[in-house]
């Protein structure tokens, strides 16, 4: 199989504009995470895609690969998906741009997902991190997801899934982690496809893949990622770098 990775890149970001030219331990922090995607050596290739020709500068002055993305998206799939149309692929891998500290191992697992899939019938891989305080599981901002008894994909949300109707149940709580591997054909057909109801009610993007009947498979991981989505969370990564680089 032919693997990538992409990284979808945009400068004006809603909550933290310009949050991926911030600096981190002396670098922006996409060029961060553009290296840690290189240093993985689990990708054929790794690009950037975006929409900013500063990103764009910056990335080339590193030696780096960059797609500038031709149009508006309201996704990373989206954008992904414009860049990769006219490649010889077989496997996309979505690397969040805010992501600096890739965990190698959990990308990994994704992967093998589909090397074991020798049916095919996973359209995409996606990772899951059990959640068990009660302020991270009734947060909007996290999205939770819940599966079958094959650890397919049945519902992602912003609300609290399942439901605790009995306080005796024994029920987890699994946070959705924004880390992607797609088949090619899933991709180009959830771009060509509309933005659903559903996607559009949670502002879920997934969602839509399951809208059009595409299998999800999720990987359990225990390693929490540092996205960089607010000035605090950049504090948190500075100090995590620091801690890691002494």
């Amino acid at each position: 199989m032919r693997i990538i990775a992409m990284i979808p890149a945009r400068y004006n970001a809603t909550r933290f504009p310009g949050k991926l030219m911030k600096d981190l331990g002396g670098e922006p922090v996409i060029v961060r995470t553009y290296k840690s995607a290189l240093a993985s050596k689990l990708f054929d290739n790794v690009y950037i895609v975006t929409d900013s020709e500063i990103i764009k500068d910056t990335i080339n002055a590193v030696g780096g690969k960059v797609i500038m993305s031709k149009k508006d998206h309201n996704c990373g799939s989206d954008r992904i998906a414009e860049a990769v149309k006219e490649l010889d692929i077989d496997i996309v891998v979505n690397v969040q741009g805010d992501e600096p500290f890739i965990d190698k191992n959990s990308l990994k697992m994704l992967l093998e997902a589909f090397t074991d899939d020798r049916n095919k019938q996973i359209d995409l891989a996606s990772l899951k991190v059990q959640i068990t305080e009660r302020k991270q599981i009734e947060n909007p901002n996290n999205v939770k997801v819940i599966t079958d008894n094959n650890d397919f994909a049945l519902y992602f949300s912003r609300s609290v899934i399942p439901y605790l109707r009995d306080n005796d149940a024994k029920v987890s709580y699994y946070k959705h982690k924004g880390v992607y591997a797609f088949r090619k054909d899933a991709l180009i057909e959830f771009y060509k496809t509309p933005v659903t109801p559903l996607e559009l009610s949670e502002k879920i993007e997934c969602l839509r893949y399951l809208e059009i009947g595409k299998k999800i498979k999720m990987i359990e991981t225990t390693h929490e990622s540092i996205g960089i989505d607010t000035p605090e969370d950049l504090d948190k990564a500075i100090e995590f770098f620091n801690n890691t680089n002494e």
